[in-house]
């Protein structure tokens, strides 16, 4: 079934098989005690009515439902329904958009009967729940859904307090963490500075002893939020991040934790990536070992969206490493990105499609091999290719640096009208500067003077 169907357009008939399949998997939930493995097989089964019109049907049958049942079959269809969104927003086959959708159509009827005055635990619970569906939303406004996800954890923490629920309370300050680190809206700094602090407050509950696997996690965490960190001295936020990576890996390890090690030795190569202290060739070689080794357990047969982010990370690495021959190191972080884009396509992963393509674009900029002239169209066509996505209203920072490199690669471009090139790049320049702004982004700002005004002002002499 077409997955731009609406409810509307679906016949009498049509409407049936998906009732009927949320009766049976809500039945498969509910006799299985939400065994993963059971609601997959069916889940798995059935991917074609897992998507949006699934999400649309869903509190209509429940609605019609509750209608006609007795007040205890009611919190137990409630609970069923709570398990399943818990049980697809996690599912791993079908359309991720799709199931996330689900889950949050069913938290939300949830909600509707799990009140915070009549079930206070439960509407937590839900809470919490729902701020994680959302933090992972792809669709909608990415801000707007990480918003939506704070709000969401910040409710639950009114019932999950410290002294009533120090575990739940621990459990949502961990993924408060999480939403604050990835907010778009406010101050960043700020908003670093609220995931550290979250995470902090989870460790006073969740110490090595008593929660070893929880520690692990937010020490993961926590040295994410170190590495993003903008105040205080970054040559020391990323040595506490790597310590913080460190402590996770003494509880992941490879043996007991293959999918957290993995993650973890990724993290850990992105911290080396930017790492600051020590000698930066010999940091890069260890980012490139880290990120092999994670590719070890992110296969993508087995995990392709994380085989994917590490490739680019590889890819990252790659193209800035000092060691080994610089042009066979360019070809190895193409070779990379590529793999990377066969998972991340435009449409499954609009704005990972976008990000690789800026990569792309800046590692065939910088190639060596092949005619230069066809690599800077390569340059040109894949950021043009990534602002189908980066818009200035959705992302003026992306936009912007897509800009920025776009205008580099016209500057410099070898076919085409020499003068048409230089206005080209001139507009682009423009374009960036109406982000970065000399209170906004004083660094940018200057950097694309001091960058590119002198090259732009001796080409157009030359012309």
């Amino acid at each position: 079934m077409n997955e731009e169907q609406n409810l509307k357009s679906l016949s009498q008939s049509d409407i049936q098989v998906y009732l009927q399949f949320l009766i049976e998997v809500l039945q498969a939930t509910r006799n299985s005690n939400g065994d993963a493995q059971v609601v997959y097989l069916l889940l798995a089964a059935n991917t074609d009515k897992t998507n949006l019109i699934l999400a649309e049907i869903l509190p209509r049958f429940v609605s019609a439902v509750l209608r006609k049942v007795p007040t205890g079959t009611v919190q137990s269809l409630v609970a069923d329904i709570v398990t399943f969104s818990d049980l697809i927003q996690q599912f791993p086959l079908g359309n991720k958009a799709s199931n996330m959708e689900v889950a949050i159509a069913g938290y939300k009827i949830a909600l509707s009967i799990y009140t915070r005055k009549d079930f206070p635990v439960e509407w937590a619970m839900t809470q919490n729940n729902l701020g994680a569906t959302y933090r992972n939303r792809i669709l909608g406004g990415k801000a707007e859904n990480i918003e939506a996800a704070i709000v969401a954890y910040d409710r639950a923490l009114t019932i999950y307090t410290h002294e009533a629920f120090p575990v739940d309370w621990a459990t949502t300050q961990n993924n408060l963490g999480l939403a604050y680190n990835d907010r778009i809206i406010g101050e960043k700094a700020e908003n670093i500075e609220q995931a550290i602090a979250a995470y902090d407050r989870a460790l006073t509950i969740y110490t090595r002893e008593a929660f070893p696997v929880d520690w692990a996690r937010t020490q993961n965490n926590l040295g994410i939020a170190y590495c993003n960190r903008i105040l205080e001295d970054k040559a020391e936020n990323l040595e506490q991040a790597i310590a913080a990576y460190y402590r996770a890996l003494t509880i992941y390890t490879h043996k007991d934790f293959p999918v957290d090690w993995a993650m973890t030795k990724n993290n850990l190569g992105n911290a080396y990536f930017h790492r600051i202290l020590g000698k930066k060739a010999e940091n890069l070689e260890q980012a490139i070992a880290d990120f092999n080794l994670a590719l070890t357990v992110r296969t993508r047969e087995d995990f392709p969206v994380d085989w994917a982010m590490t490739q680019i990370c590889l890819g990252n690495a790659y193209l800035y490493r000092i060691i080994g021959d610089e042009a066979n190191n360019i070809e190895q972080a193409i070779a990379a990105y590529e793999l990377a884009l066969t998972v991340y396509t435009h449409d499954a992963f609009p704005v990972d499609w976008a990000m690789t393509q800026i990569n792309l674009g800046s590692a065939y900029s910088k190639r060596i091999l092949g005619e230069p002239s066809e690599n800077l169209e390569q340059d040109i066509a894949a950021y043009n290719a990534a602002l189908t996505v980066y818009n200035r209203e959705a992302f003026p920072v992306n936009w912007a640096m897509t800009q920025s490199g776009l205008g580099a690669a016209y500057c410099y471009r070898i076919l085409g009208e020499k003068a048409e090139n230089l206005e080209q790049a001139i507009a682009a320049f423009n374009e960036t500067l109406t982000v970065y702004t000399r209170d906004a982004f004083p660094e940018n700002h200057a950097e694309l003077y001091i960058t590119w005004e002198v090259p732009i002002k001796m080409q157009i002499i030359l012309i």
